[in-house]
């Protein structure tokens, strides 16, 4: 059993990348943007799509530094707190993203990105990883308990959207917006409730479901990256991260506007791709080093949070970020590209074995969802 029995472990931190500025090709190198998008969005007179693409190129160094953040912390408190952080934080960058546009009222969009994260953890950092440690590795086994824990759950997950989607499309009359916010409500608490008795199960009474098979030995006197740093690099890519975000979000509409982009689009393919970027680096890498346990609990994992975690806050933090109501009002294209990612990411799942050719089914279909979004109009 490997020393992180937490079902979101994910690859050791490289210290040296944060106390000195990589001399390689990396993706630190794009926070050059951060204050170039900063400038332009000042300025004010530069076309909204380079203020966007600024913004969001610059939000992905942010994201991977929040994630090696959390496994420099996580690697001093212990496998229960760790899992804790990553479950916490790993999916932080597409919240803070989310809360940014719930402030300004872009409630499609913010939407269209809870389905987007879902969907690019699902169908891209799962496609890719396998594609990618299938062509390097041929075949890849993997603990099978685990993937049908996160299968089953990731079930439940479409069925508690689909539900209450389906009641307000059949209940959208005025005398009924009460119960839509209660049912909201009940809703929101129930997939809380139940994320915290997931990390109950994966953390303290069930861990060795989610063990890795042939875990590498970690050896002894190990030395582990500064605590001090680790939580000091956490909240200055969380600052950056959020600072982004709102330029990013101030830019969004315009941007599709101006590229012909509903906001459908940009909210589950481009602002999920943004948002999720670093975490499906982390998948991909793992599963080239021939350690798709830990791939497979990056991405799968990150839809449980997002599912159970991050769509609910949002429905109880709406209010205090100046909306009377953030509704799981999902449309019945949105609930049908989901449903057909989590039934085809459950079969090529469930055997405990990937290869290359299971990577390239699931990337087709986000490629053809992709090509559908795109050809919806936006609206004037």
């Amino acid at each position: 059993m490997t020393d992180k029995p937490y079902p979101n472990a994910r690859p050791a931190v490289e210290a040296s990348l944060l106390v000195g500025f990589p001399l390689r090709p990396n993706l630190l190198w794009l926070l050059i943007l951060a204050p170039i998008a900063a400038l332009l969005d000042y300025i004010g007179t530069v076309p909204a799509g380079v203020v966007f693409f600024c913004a969001a190129l610059a939000i992905v160094p942010f994201a991977k530094l929040i994630v090696q953040g959390t496994e420099q912390v996580a690697a001093h408190t212990g496998a229960t707190i760790g899992g804790l952080l990553n479950a916490t934080f790993g999916n932080l960058p597409e919240l803070i993203i989310a809360m940014a546009a719930l402030r300004v009222g872009l409630l499609e969009m913010v939407r269209a990105s809870i389905v987007g994260a879902l969907l690019a953890n699902l169908l891209i950092a799962l496609g890719l990883s396998f594609l990618l440690g299938g062509l390097r590795h041929h075949a890849q086994e993997y603990n099978p308990n685990a993937v049908r824990t996160y299968s089953s759950t990731m079930v439940l997950a479409w069925i508690s959207l689909a539900l209450p989607s389906a009641f307000h499309r059949a209940l959208e009359t005025e005398p009924h917006l009460g119960v839509h916010a209660t049912l909201d409500l009940v809703i929101a608490i129930v997939l809380l409730g139940l994320y915290g008795l997931f990390l109950l199960y994966s953390l303290r009474t069930h861990p060795e479901t989610f063990a890795e098979l042939n875990a590498p030995l970690t050896e002894e006197g190990e030395e582990h990256p500064s605590l001090k740093l680790g939580i000091a690099t956490l909240l200055a890519a969380s600052a950056g991260a959020a600072w982004m975000s709102e330029i990013l979000v101030g830019a969004a509409e315009q941007a599709g506007h101006a590229l012909g982009m509903s906001q459908m689009f940009m909210g589950v393919i481009v602002l999920a791709l943004v948002g999720g970027a670093a975490e499906s680096g982390s998948a991909i890498a793992m599963s080239r080093a021939n350690r798709p346990d830990l791939s497979i609990g990056i991405a799968l994992g990150s839809c449980v949070q997002i599912a159970l975690f991050v769509a609910p806050v949002l429905v109880l933090v709406a209010p205090a970020m100046g909306q009377p109501q953030f509704g799981l009002v999902f449309s019945q294209a949105e609930m049908w590209m989901l449903f057909g990612a989590v039934l085809l990411g459950a079969t090529v799942t469930t055997t405990g074995q990937s290869n290359w050719f299971k990577g390239a089914q699931l990337l087709a279909l986000y490629l053809i969802i992709a090509a559908i979004l795109y050809l919806i109009p936006a609206r004037s």
